[in-house]
């Protein structure tokens, strides 16, 4: 049975419950729910592969149903995660001392043309492309998440951002 991870945007601890989340997505039908990180990462499993629209739109639905909000909502396989993972992409790159790696999923990779890349400010850069997913490195500092913002100016806000610890996490979930 195939396993996935929903990647949801815009969810914290303070406005998404994720025991509400995990009841809202069992009952949908989706088994063996996993919630990873209050943050808007659930792990899940299937009878059957469906493809990532359908999936995205089932556990919006779900949540819709369950809790009376839903959050946008990105799937991948846990295989595609895992094999980015495997891949270690940013190992190409040499990154600055105190460099947080994240990448960026794309709900509608074709919605998105051709980006010239490295692009960067202040102190974070898009790095690399690999089809639906972006690689980003930020240094952190006063400014905030300026990263965010150059990602979102990027590639719109059609998008989720994960640190590279939490898709490894997500990947093994």
């Amino acid at each position: 049975m195939p396993r996935y991870v929903a990647l949801l945007r815009g969810v914290s601890p303070m406005n998404c419950s994720m025991p509400d989340l995990k009841r809202s997505l069992e009952a949908a039908g989706l088994a063996d729910v996993k919630t990873l990180l209050s943050s808007g990462n659930v792990a899940f499993t299937l009878a059957r592969t469906l493809p990532a629209a359908v999936l995205q739109k089932r556990v919006e639905k779900a949540m819709k149903d369950g809790m009376g909000r839903s959050f946008a909502t990105l799937v991948r396989t846990s295989a595609q995660l895992q094999q980015l993972i495997a891949a270690d992409p940013f190992a190409e790159f040499d990154l600055p001392e105190g460099g947080k790696r994240v990448v960026t999923f794309l709900r509608t990779p074709g919605a998105v043309g051709h980006v010239d890349l490295p692009v960067a400010t202040h102190d974070a850069c898009i790095l690399k492309r690999i089809g639906s997913e972006v690689l980003c490195v930020y240094v952190p500092g006063e400014k905030g998440a300026a990263f965010m913002h150059l990602l979102e100016k990027t590639f719109g806000q059609d998008i989720t951002t994960r640190s590279w610890d939490t898709v490894a996490k997500c990947a093994a979930a």
